[in-house]
């Protein structure tokens, strides 16, 4: 799942304009010649990522599109306020940030939307070794969802996952290593211009970014430039 030959000459990649999805979209601009963002409006709190996404995809020659989803996702701090911090309600092993549904939902709609520009190749930047908890973000999931359209769209669909086995710091790393991408230095794309914070706070300018740590994306990510500062890989 993280480093297959494509199936054509067109990608599409699921773009938050996170860290995670950011390093994710130039890993894919070096490997296809042709690539499109698709981010997702789905009335999260840290909106402000979409933003982010948007210019990011402007500074590197990127098509750019966003589907309103707004009012189809529900149940998360991300949507309805709370903690992120905290527990879920429903589910007191996740974290209250986990939002139901949302990256089937996320590929399905991308899937439809590569459809149409015969694109087989998705890229998503989910991970099962360093995140929140989240049972959509392993590895099996990206399986049973890849098999799942293939048979919905009866045309082939590959789902890549460059993260799925990189811890944070090794992500760091992965964008140090992509070097200049579109005429943009990865990693000071990632720093300067990529949005995690789930507060959607961009007060704050760190080694790692923009954001504060009072929730559990920034933290991840602040630990996560820091173990890579320590191995000397960025």
């Amino acid at each position: 799942m993280t480093d297959r030959a494509p199936l054509g000459s067109r990608a599409l990649v699921l773009f938050s304009g996170g860290q995670d999805s950011t390093t994710c979209l130039f890993w894919a601009l070096s490997r296809w010649e042709h690539v499109d963002a698709l981010a997702f409006d789905y009335g999260q709190r840290h909106a402000v990522e979409l933003e982010q996404a948007r210019a990011i995809a402007e500074a590197s020659g990127v098509p750019f599109h966003v589907a309103d989803m707004r009012g189809l996702l529900a149940g998360s701090a991300l949507t309805d306020g709370g903690d992120t911090n905290a527990e879920h309600a429903l589910a007191p092993d996740l974290p209250a940030s986990f939002v139901p549904g949302r990256n089937a939902l996320f590929l399905t709609l991308a899937a439809s939307r590569a459809y149409l520009t015969q694109t087989r190749d998705l890229v998503t930047g989910v991970c099962q070794t360093d995140y929140s908890g989240y049972p959509d973000c392993r590895l099996d999931f990206v399986a049973s969802q890849e098999a799942t359209l293939a048979l919905a769209l009866d045309a082939p669909v590959r789902i890549h996952t460059p993260l799925m086995h990189l811890t944070k710091a090794e992500t760091w790393k992965l964008a140090r290593d992509l070097g200049t991408v579109r005429g943009l230095d990865v990693l000071e794309t990632v720093r300067e211009m990529s949005h995690t914070d789930y507060n959607g706070d961009r007060s704050e300018r760190h080694d790692w970014g923009y954001g504060k740590l009072d929730n559990p994306a920034s933290v991840l990510r602040a630990r996560g430039w820091e173990e890579a500062r320590e191995k000397g890989w960025v």
